[in-house]
């Protein structure tokens, strides 16, 4: 691996070997999303506590100081909406001219397997990797599953991550899910986790996000977990404390209520 692509990596993963990412690029397919307005509003507040920003190029350059930035991953696919046919009908709209302009550590995309558009989104993933390889720049793979959520099972994840791994992307976005060492286990790269099943207290999060790191997750890419809740920077220091310190759920819960009920 050449040393600019290591380099850009080591801005990504700590020298813990883990790594928080959070993720602010969910309006490019859904628009100005609850608690995400105001992208710049959003997260400065959080930018302290993560490792790295996922994000288009149009949010990064409007809503996040170069002097102020974080590490970051480009998200660089697109041209699907919610209200369109089909979310799994993306291309690249980003080039790796445009990434490195932006000096960005990594770029990202989503692969569809399963979809109609499985054998585009895949290709879509190798042209990628070709074009990372030539400049240095590592490619995240997220394992989408567009609006058929029942998908995030563990077999077709363990599937979607191998198949990442197997086109050349450095790291592996997935969902966690049930056996998840599983997912895991036959995914050759880092992998982080995306949101898990929808649940109704913090406590669950971080109870799914702490299984996830046990089983062999390098660290989370985690959105609206933290900036749709109502105290977020409560919520991303206690899930850092699981990343980084080894937390328990309940230390994590515990810090999450300190900070939260310290605010006057």
């Amino acid at each position: 691996m050449d040393w600019g692509k290591r380099n850009r990596l080591a801005q990504l993963i700590q020298l813990d070997g883990h790594c928080l990412f959070l993720p602010i690029d969910h309006g490019y397919f859904q628009g100005p999303v609850s608690k995400l307005e105001e992208p710049r509003k959003t997260i400065e507040p959080l930018l302290p506590y993560a490792d790295a920003v996922f994000v288009t190029r149009g949010v990064l350059r409007s809503s996040i100081d170069p002097d102020k930035a974080k590490p970051i991953i480009l998200r660089v696919s697109g041209g699907t909406s919610m209200v369109g046919k089909d979310l799994a009908h993306e291309g690249i709209t980003t080039s790796m001219e445009e990434a490195i302009r932006l000096n960005a550590a990594a770029v990202g995309l989503s692969i569809f397997v399963g979809s109609h558009y499985e054998h585009d989104s895949l290709l879509n993933l190798a042209r990628l990797v070709d074009e990372g390889e030539r400049h240095g720049i590592p490619v995240m793979a997220v394992t989408a599953v567009g609006k058929e959520l029942e998908k995030r099972g563990v077999r077709y994840l363990a599937l979607c991550c191998r198949i990442a791994a197997e086109l050349g992307a450095s790291v592996v976005k997935t969902y966690w899910c049930e056996g998840f060492e599983k997912v895991v286990e036959g995914c050759p790269v880092p992998v982080v986790m995306a949101g898990g099943p929808k649940v109704d207290t913090n406590l669950e999060v971080f109870e799914f996000v702490y299984d996830g790191m046990q089983k062999g997750a390098v660290g989370v890419n985690l959105g609206r977990n933290i900036w749709q809740d109502e105290h977020p920077v409560a919520m991303i220091r206690a899930i850092r404390s699981i990343i980084h310190e080894n937390a328990t759920p309940h230390k994590a819960q515990e810090l999450y209520d300190g900070i939260r009920n310290s605010k006057p």
